[in-house]
């Protein structure tokens, strides 16, 4: 049966279709770019931001800049990306971040073999920090990662909006295109963390992105899919300490 494209009973996403507030084309743009704002405010080597407590400062400045700007165009629908956590959308943050760490190992040892990779050296240094950098490090991740799901979510659904309401794509052919197309943008992004080894960002740190946006597909609930990803990155990271596995 086709579904009407204005059916308000199903389940959806916030804002692509104008519900439950509507954007202007400048709104959307200046929101996107905010984002990729707040991007590079993360990666920019600033001296203040070094230091074990000032690297706090830009990844938190990774979500809050287009938040803000979220907030001041949708004041009373900005929490529509943040859905109450469930004990259904806890099953869902646990195993779809492990079922990315499994895709993620698995495809990583591939790449290297077939192509070869190369190392996160904040991952490989890991080993050498003090118990309080070790601690520090831990604790910035999760405001990072955050940012890196706002950097995620924000920009599927600005695409969404595009495919939708200009291109007049159906909703699920919307939906694929901005999640592709998200994950390419979030395997790029990460050219500077590993080398500029293009393979290995589309195809590792890509699939893992099509993964962990899943969570955020099943549940409209940006918490699961920053849970997802905390679990995932968590593991790998104490895997690189722990264990001395090295992480793609």
């Amino acid at each position: 049966m086709k579904i009407d494209k204005n059916d308000s009973t199903i389940d959806d996403f916030p804002f692509y279709n104008d519900k439950p507030a509507a954007f202007s084309p400048r709104q959307w743009l200046l929101l996107v770019v905010l984002v990729f704002a707040g991007f590079a405010v993360l990666i920019t080597p600033i001296p203040l931001f070094a230091t074990p407590f000032g690297q706090f400062i830009p990844a938190i400045l990774f979500f809050a800049i287009p938040l803000f700007y979220l907030a001041r165009i949708a004041p009373f629908h900005w929490r529509a990306i943040f859905r109450p956590m469930s004990f259904n959308h806890l099953k869902w943050m646990i195993g779809i971040g492990l079922l990315n760490l499994v895709i993620s190992v698995l495809l990583g040892l591939l790449v290297v073999k077939l192509f070869g990779a190369n190392p996160n050296h904040a991952l490989a240094q890991l080993s050498d920090m003090t118990t309080v950098e070790k601690v520090l490090f831990f604790l910035k991740t999760l405001p990072q990662l955050f940012g890196e799901e706002i950097f995620t979510i924000l920009p599927f659904l600005a695409l969404m909006h595009v495919f939708y309401s200009h291109c007049h794509f159906s909703r699920t052919r919307s939906i694929i295109l901005a999640w592709v197309i998200t994950a390419v943008i979030f395997g790029l992004a990460h050219l500077p963390t590993y080398g500029w080894n293009l393979l290995q960002c589309l195809l590792v740190i890509g699939t893992a992105r099509l993964v962990l946006s899943l969570a955020y597909l099943k549940t409209k609930s940006i918490w699961v899919s920053t849970g997802a990803h905390i679990i995932n990155d968590w593991i790998m990271f104490s895997m690189a300490l722990f264990v001395g596995v090295p992480t793609t």
